[in-house]
């Protein structure tokens, strides 16, 4: 028996076994160095917010030190106890989560009830409408801060947490999200709501709002980290400091105890947890609302 014949289809396999693990290596190679530079990345993206909670938990400590300390070397709240007995920190969240509140409630309804028309009606001049809703996203929104102020004068609403709301309560991002969102579902839904005799309001309320709700947890987030962070619009509106909300009283905090940095990273940390923890329960809906609206 020729021995040639014997060792040739072993060494092919040899030699596949070989490539095998070569791609196999080079796999495992690229996996290290992406998840490697992620990491990196994601160090590098939450630098300042690891910095300001190690200053927060670092009492005395000089915030401006080089390097700085994106990690504590020690461990007390001090900080944390001392601002929250300074400032009425429950009364301004109760401030926030009433603002918060409205502005979810009126941006959820309003853009629900301007997106299904423009994805699921037919009639003249629909595309017309939704090109004019998308033009204007392109003003910069601080450019209507005067008129949106002399509108609130004219109506008497200066100095109340409905004036602080009304000039952001529907969203054409939350419009444009949500159409989307709504294309997405079968015609065949609505259909059959009209075949059983439901009028439009109905449908809408009743057989397209479930279909959406992960759109709708987009819109939610998105909306609740904006009004909880808002600080600029209510210090306008709002003439009494007790009335503002946690972001505007943190500003107020930093005017006047501005070398108590630790106080200040402490209120800030306090402010965002709220956010963190929204966002680690809604981030499945996010996801699938981004992914919805993308294939709509």
């Amino acid at each position: 028996m020729n021995k040639t014949a014997i060792t040739q289809p072993a060494l092919q396999r040899s030699v596949e076994r070989g490539a095998k693990r070569t791609r196999t290596a080079g796999k495992t190679l690229s996996y290290i160095v992406g998840y490697a530079l992620l990491a990196l990345l994601a160090l590098f993206m939450t630098g300042p917010f690891l910095w300001l909670l190690s200053v927060s938990l670092m009492p005395g400590k000089n915030v401006f030190s080089y390097p700085p300390a994106i990690f504590p070397t020690f461990v007390k709240l001090d900080n944390y106890t001392q601002v929250w007995d300074f400032m009425n920190f429950p009364k301004y969240i109760g401030n926030t989560l009433i603002i918060t509140a409205m502005g979810l409630v009126l941006n959820l309804i309003l853009s629900a009830l301007t997106a299904y028309p423009l994805a699921k009606l037919h009639f003249r001049g629909r595309g017309l409408v939704f090109g004019i809703l998308i033009s204007t996203m392109i003003i910069p929104s601080s450019t209507a801060l005067v008129v949106h102020y002399l509108t609130l004068r004219w109506l008497h609403l200066l100095g109340t947490y409905i004036g602080v709301v009304l000039p952001s309560a529907v969203s054409v991002f939350n419009i444009f999200l949500l159409r989307q969102t709504f294309m997405g579902v079968p015609d065949d839904i609505r259909d059959s709501g009209k075949i059983d005799g439901a009028s439009e309001l109905r449908i809408w309320w009743q057989l397209m709002l479930p279909m959406v709700k992960p759109g709708l947890a987009v819109v939610a987030l998105l909306e609740f980290m904006a009004y909880w962070n808002n600080f600029l619009w209510p210090i306008v509106v709002l003439d009494d400091p007790s009335q503002y909300p946690l972001a505007a009283a943190l500003t107020y905090l930093n005017g006047q105890f501005s070398y108590n940095f630790g106080w200040i990273a402490a209120g800030t940390i306090i402010s965002v947890v709220p956010i963190i923890l929204v966002f680690l329960f809604t981030q499945r809906y996010y996801m699938e609302g981004i992914s919805g609206a993308v294939k709509g």
